[in-house]
């Protein structure tokens, strides 16, 4: 009972719904269009133009797949998409159609994609007047006992004529006699004749009659057909059978098991002997589905079931029943027995895909409809009342339309094919019948990709060490991006952009638009060019085109390829020799003079070692072997030759050292000589020692400015990039030997210093393949490494 009252209430609340969608849905899709046809027209026959009397734009059906979509694999009717008219695609039979009297109604669906359109149209198949009447048998006998009285009916073959209407059976006639006239009786839509006897007959005179029965249609040209009654003329029994009421009426339900004994008739005759004695038998006109379905015993009158019942197929079977004694001529009598067929819940609900849009675009907004589906069940009332709903976890619902049992599938949320790529939308489809019967449909729906995901870069920006020298046209790096998306959409091509000008960039580097391998196009001088920046940029070939970049940041190490080179001495020839004359009383300790040099690589490539290669008396003179300075080890005496040549190598410390040598010839002369000598070579001295200084200032400009450069690039560097990287920077000047600065810069966890010769105490020096790291204590972080690059620039004493 509770389950009943629930379907009811779901059966009122789908009604108003239903309704609610009626008043306020779209006007156009609310009225059905109607049209008529006769039976069995020509294939072709156009029955009217669909597309203009709903309103649709002709030279758009093609486009929108405008098509009559049928449940049934012969469809009878199609439209021509050029022209919008609805045909005849084949032989149209009513009467195979829509058996009864009805009104034969077949209801179209017809569909227009883009967007999604259904529309409803009705088709009347009128009836034509086709069919002949036929009689079951061509011949019917009856004996007939010459005592029978006139007045007395006896019931003949009735014809069956498959049209309805005003082409179905009209009346019947008789050829003309003097014993036999016909009468007929309306039962419910069936005309049944009756042969009646208007005059006693007599053996002795004609013992046998043949008369013609005719059954007319009422077409224009009217239609008939004949029975052939042969009359056997007999004596004997009076009394026939009487059953105890004309019609019977029972009803039993639809899928009672074979053998089931439903009904026993029971006819009573007041005759003796074989007379009395009744034997029952089904009329001969009934149709054959109820010979079929049932059996009656002729001797009990036990009416059983023999086949199938199925209430879908038929819910009413009508069959005439004949009683006859044994007496000869036998008398029989008549009458109807009407069985209802009750409904039962035997049918699951059927669901049926009409129209599929797949694969959905992943952009598809929200209420995007894709399907649309129709839900039916061949059960009756509540039994056939079906309720449909999605099951599955997915961004889809179903939707009413304002006809029952029609829906349509819309997106309910946005879609990420990144995300999920397919779904597999189970429909339920329930009815309301006790217990309810379910049926499931699944649906795989494939999302279509677009081009909503850019390329994207593991790491951004990027940091490249690359040594000086190296090999034009080799790689030195390669980049790579990828795309959620697929196919063309996630094809990615690679070029070049950056911060330096466009032509810089496609004159130092190249990349291969497929791979992103990256290959240097000339070979890098550290001291021409120390750090740079570029862009990869990443493109996919979707349409329209997403791309994304990549910073890279590229930093030139240094090699030892500069050899030493000497700023004094240096003779007006361009070679590096040089005399020096002290006076010979000079202490020990006299600075005799200095060596200048200087070497354009930084680092331990650029840090000068002085060294004595060759020298006269080793106990004379000592060489600083950071400074270049040349003292004396102790005072001379006389027997201390006049002139001695020192040959002073230089050589930085670089893995592979590069050397250069200068000589200086040193002269004793007695302290009067010298002092002479000194204001003569005081006025050379200075005019050399001017052309050092000019070209010396020129040096420390060049220097400055680069340094000041440098300093600017890597502050633009620092404000460019997101990760921690700050940049400090201390100048200092060292004299003694060379020039030198120091740099030092942070990045991420780790800081470098670009230093001079002169290393604090405790220092480190860790060898590499560079040889230019020190790694520092840092007193804010334990655990940090800072890393100190050596850079040398020229110097002089």
């Amino acid at each position: 009972m509770g389950s009943e009252r629930q379907c009811r209430w779901r059966i009122f609340i789908s009604c108003a719904f239903h309704l609610a969608l009626l008043l306020c849905g779209g006007k156009r899709t609310l009225a059905e269009t109607r049209y008529a046809v006769a039976e069995e027209v020509k294939e072709g026959s156009v029955i009217g133009n669909v597309a203009r009397d709903l309103g649709l734009d002709i030279t758009s059906l093609s486009n929108r797949r405008f098509r009559v979509v049928s449940e049934s694999a012969n469809a009878l009717f199609n439209v021509n998409q050029d022209s919008g008219n609805l045909y005849v695609l084949q032989k149209i039979d009513r009467e195979e159609l829509c058996q009864g009297n009805g009104a034969c109604i077949m209801e179209l669906k017809i569909i227009a994609e883009n967007p999604l359109e259904i529309h409803y149209v009705v088709v009347e198949i009128n009836d034509v007047n086709d069919h002949t009447p036929t009689f079951p048998e061509k011949e019917q006998r009856f004996e007939i006992g010459e005592q029978t009285m006139p007045g007395r009916r006896f019931q003949l073959h009735s014809a069956r004529d498959p049209d309805t209407g005003i082409n179905s059976i009209r009346t019947y006639t008789l050829t003309s006699n003097e014993h036999f006239d016909i009468d007929i009786r309306q039962s419910d839509e069936d005309k049944i004749p009756f042969l009646v006897l208007k005059k006693s007959l007599d053996r002795e005179k004609r013992s046998r009659h043949t008369l013609i029965v005719t059954a007319i249609d009422g077409g224009k040209p009217p239609k008939s057909g004949t029975l052939n009654v042969s009359i056997i003329v007999l004596d004997s029994n009076d009394n026939r059978p009487i059953f105890s009421q004309e019609i019977y009426q029972i009803e039993i339900h639809e899928n009672v098991p074979v053998g089931t004994s439903i009904f026993k008739m029971n006819a009573t005759d007041p005759d003796e002997g074989s007379y009395g004695e009744i034997e029952y038998s089904l009329g001969k006109t009934l149709k054959k589905k109820v010979y079929e379905l049932f059996e009656l015993d002729k001797v009990t009158g036990v009416i059983t079931v023999k086949g199938e019942v199925d209430y879908e197929e038929n819910d009413v079977h009508k069959l005439d029943i004949e009683a006859s004694d044994k007496g000869q001529p036998p008398l029989t009598g008549e009458c109807r027995l009407i069985i209802k067929i009750k409904d039962l819940n035997d049918n699951p609900p059927e669901i049926e895909v009409t129209s599929l849009s797949n694969p959905v675009s992943e952009n598809s907004k929200p209420g995007t409809m894709i399907s649309l589906i129709s839900v039916k069940d061949k059960d009756a009332a509540a039994n056939g009342k079906v309720i449909s709903s999605i099951i599955s976890v997915v961004p889809f619902e179903l939707k009413s339309s304002y006809k029952e049992n029609i829906y349509s599938i819309v997106t309910k949320g946005f879609l990420d094919r990144e995300h999920v790529s397919y779904y597999d939308i189970t429909i339920q489809a329930t009815d309301c019948g006790d217990p309810p019967l379910s049926t499931y449909k699944k649906i795989s729906i494939q999302i279509a990709d677009v081009n909503d995901n850019s390329p994207q870069f593991p790491e951004n920006p990027l940091q490249i060490y690359l040594s000086e020298n190296n090999g034009a046209g080799k790689s030195i790096f390669s980049v790579s991006a990828t795309d959620k998306d697929i196919g063309e959409n996630a094809a990615i091509t690679y070029h070049l952009g950056g911060e330096m000008g466009r032509n810089d960039i496609i004159s130092l580097l190249n990349v291969n638009s497929e791979n992103g391998q990256i290959t240097a196009l000339k070979s890098f001088d550290f001291e021409t060019l120390k750090t740079f920046q570029f862009q990869v940029v990443a493109t996919d070939s979707g349409t329209p085109s997403l791309s994304n970049n990549v910073t890279v940041n590229v930093f030139i190490l240094d090699q030892n390829d500069n050899a030493p080179v000497i700023l004094y001495p240096l003779s007006s020839n361009g070679s590096a020799e040089g005399v020096e004359e002290i006076p010979r009383n000079v202490n020990a300790g006299h600075l005799v003079t200095k060596v200048r040099a200087y070497d354009a690589d930084i680092g331990y490539n650029g840090w000068l070692l002085f060294s004595l290669q060759e020298v006269t008396d080793h106990s004379l003179f000592g060489l600083d072997r950071y400074t270049g300075q040349i003292r004396t080890l102790r005072s001379f005496t006389e027997t201390d030759e006049a002139e001695h040549k020192l040959v002073i190598l230089v050589k930085d410390n670089g893995n592979v050292s590069l050397s250069a040598t200068a000589t200086v010839i040193v002269k004793l002369v007695e302290p009067k000589e010298a002092f002479a000598a000194s204001d003569v070579k005081s006025a050379t001295k200075v005019e050399e020692e001017d052309n050092v200084t000019f070209y010396l200032m020129i040096t420390l400009g060049a220097v400055s400015v680069f340094f000041l450069i440098s300093i600017i690039v890597l502050i633009a560097m620092q404000c460019s990039k997101s990760t921690d990287y700050t940049s400090k920077y201390l100048q200092e000047t060292n004299y003694d030997g060379t020039l030198c600065h120091s740099i030092q810069y942070r990045s991420g966890d780790k800081r470098y210093m670009l230093v001079g010769p002169r290393m604090s105490i405790g220092s480190t020096i860790v060898p590499g393949s560079h040889a230019n790291t020190l790694v520092l204590p840092d007193r804010r972080r334990a655990s940090e490494e800072v890393s100190v690059v050596w850079w040398c620039v020229p110097g002089m004493l």
